[in-house]
């Protein structure tokens, strides 16, 4: 059987969109991956006859042990290419995803040791995240929840961001919102508002749900593995 640079892309996104909390199905394949509906089913369809995903009678796709298995390796190059391009050469950690996503296809099982010789196993990514399947539900487990969960008067630390949306990561690099960023949290009716760095700066609340936050100043796994 042979593993495309496709099907890589999509069992990924598979597992991206389980650690996310999303049921995936192909309406969430095709709007992550940014694909034509069509092009989902017969991706889906591929998958299947490979034995890498099962789909339920509703249409809920999940990983077989053999698509986890890829899946899990991708994730874990591109995690560590990630760390690679921010902490090796001092790339932004809003830029690095995006460069993540077409070297993580190239890299060797021998690249890959020598990425964790360099760099060690287990550190957070630029955004803050750990390696592999980190779920919801395990974030809140280490005492972390999203921005638009925390009340008024309020004082956060960012731990990690999830968004793939370059766009939006460039604005709140901008804002100062970062992995490590201490947040004084105001709150509003449409909007959350937080103080950062004594400004106030107004966000869209399901944006700020893809920001997971500290209480306090607790101290945070940053990029490179400090606060």
């Amino acid at each position: 059987m042979k593993i495309t640079v496709s099907k890589e892309n999509y069992l990924k996104t598979i597992a991206e969109a389980e650690s996310e909390g999303e049921n995936v199905k192909a309406a969430v394949l095709s709007r992550r991956l940014a694909v034509s509906a069509p092009a989902v089913t017969m991706a889906i369809k591929r998958l299947k006859r490979d034995a890498l995903i099962e789909v339920a009678a509703e249409g809920q796709v999940t990983l077989t042990p053999a698509g986890r298995e890829i899946a899990e390796r991708l994730l874990n190059r591109h995690h560590l290419i990630e760390r690679m391009l921010a902490e090796v050469f001092g790339m932004e950690w809003y830029k690095v995803h995006e460069e993540a996503e077409q070297l993580e296809h190239a890299v060797s099982a021998d690249f890959e040791r020598k990425l964790i010789e360099k760099l060690g196993d287990g550190g957070a990514c630029p955004h803050g995240n750990r390696v592999g399947m980190d779920t919801p539900e395990a974030r809140r487990r280490r005492g972390l929840r999203p921005l638009d969960e925390v009340c008024a008067g309020e004082t956060v630390v960012v731990a990690s961001v999830y968004e793939r949306d370059r766009a939006f990561l460039e604005r709140l690099e901008l804002l100062g919102i970062r992995p490590g960023a201490a947040l004084a949290v105001r709150n509003g009716d449409e909007c959350e508002v937080v103080e950062v760095g004594g400004r106030p700066v107004e966000l869209a609340r399901p944006l700020a749900a893809r920001i997971w936050v500290a209480a306090g100043r607790d101290r945070v796994l940053g990029p490179q593995g400090s606060s």
